[in-house]
């Protein structure tokens, strides 16, 4: 399986952590909080918590504090198709493919729900053909994108079709949940919207060639309480622990290990490092774990400081940020983790 294209996209409008606090303190929300829950929120959003911006589906900061059902259900129907076909079809731009090309089309979200789901939306929005295989992935979180792209690889594997479109779109603002819970207030803090893509392929395009050598994947659903959505009034509310940071780190060098075990390769073999962030705490995890400096986890970071957690689909923004700068040739390592608690990773050679 080959890269032909990674595309991303997110909401035109971008607010500063700084921008993001005074509406808070502006809205009723303040007043229901307590004491504790302003210390929190400030703590987050005035310090350095590696990030300085996010993008939100919103066109004012005012209209993230109407937290009900229907006004987020609305959100995200009016927003995520939007930003998946818009990643999609800058993907497929950069591919040399068209619209008819693609075989099948598989979309991962965890911040909405929709029926029929949001492949339909795709498929409509980019003309793809009626036969188009499609697969609506949920439930899994900011880890999402590993799993979809082994799905993909799996499609081309088996011949059933030789495109694949592999979409991750996350409207974190139609997920809005807020209550005393530091858990949530920091995910409240932490989380933007935004859709990556990728055209996958089995044969590469021309130009630098990035081929899916090998992954894997760990599931620990004794720990699936350290990071989880759970329903409460109509909606989802975060659970977040302060266990995750340490779970994640352990979890991806295990994944790490394997991997690169079976290629009978070191971390010292790895040129670039395409990583979801989690937060900066999760970044300095990885660090400490896998014994690397802050600048091999460059790209990662750069990510989260413009954009927040985006959730399930950072990883596109990573990888487009690695090919950007050229990074240097070899391999590269691709992991995500997320709900479940689940860590996916997989061994990339560039050329």
């Amino acid at each position: 399986m080959y890269f032909r294209g990674i595309g991303t996209a997110t909401p035109a409008t971008r607010y500063t952590k700084a921008e993001c606090l005074a509406a808070f303190e502006k809205s009723d929300w303040f007043a229901r909080l307590d004491a504790r829950a302003h210390c929190v929120a400030r703590a987050v959003l005035q310090r350095d918590n590696g990030i300085e911006a996010r993008r939100l589906a919103v066109d004012s900061l005012e209209e993230v504090f109407a937290i009900d059902p229907n006004t987020l259900a609305q959100r995200f129907l009016a927003h995520a198709p939007a930003l998946a076909a818009r990643a999609a079809a800058s993907a497929l731009a950069c591919s040399g493919l068209t619209a008819p090309d693609l075989g099948a089309v598989i979309v991962s979200t965890c911040t909405g729900y929709l029926c029929p789901g949001l492949s339909g939306h795709v498929v409509e929005r980019l003309g793809l053909r009626a036969d188009v295989l499609a697969f609506d992935l949920v439930g899994q979180g900011c880890a999402a994108a590993l799993p979809n792209l082994q799905l993909a690889h799996a499609l081309l594997a088996s011949n059933a079709c030789a495109h694949v479109l592999s979409i991750c779109v996350e409207v974190s603002s139609a997920a809005m949940y807020l209550d005393n819970d530091p858990g949530v207030l920091i995910s409240a803090c932490l989380f933007g919207d935004g859709a990556g893509a990728a055209i996958l392929s089995r044969q590469p395009a021309a130009g630098r060639r990035i081929e899916w050598i090998d992954s894997t994947s760990l599931i620990e659903p004794s720990q699936r309480q350290a990071l989880m959505f759970e329903q409460r009034d109509g909606m989802l509310r975060n659970i977040l622990t302060r266990a995750v940071p340490a779970l994640a780190a352990a979890y991806a060098r295990q994944v790490l290990d394997t991997v690169l075990g079976r290629a009978g390769l070191r971390a010292t073999d790895v040129h670039a490092w395409i990583l979801h962030a989690g937060g900066r705490d999760v970044l300095l995890a990885l660090e400490r774990e896998f014994g690397l400096e802050a600048d091999d986890f460059r790209y990662s970071a750069a990510m989260l400081r413009e954009y927040g957690n985006l959730s399930s689909a950072f990883v596109y923004f990573v990888l487009e940020a690695a090919l950007a700068d050229a990074a240097p040739a070899g391999w590269w390592w691709l992991s995500s983790f997320g709900a479940g608690f689940s860590c996916h990773g997989a061994l990339l050679r560039v050329s």
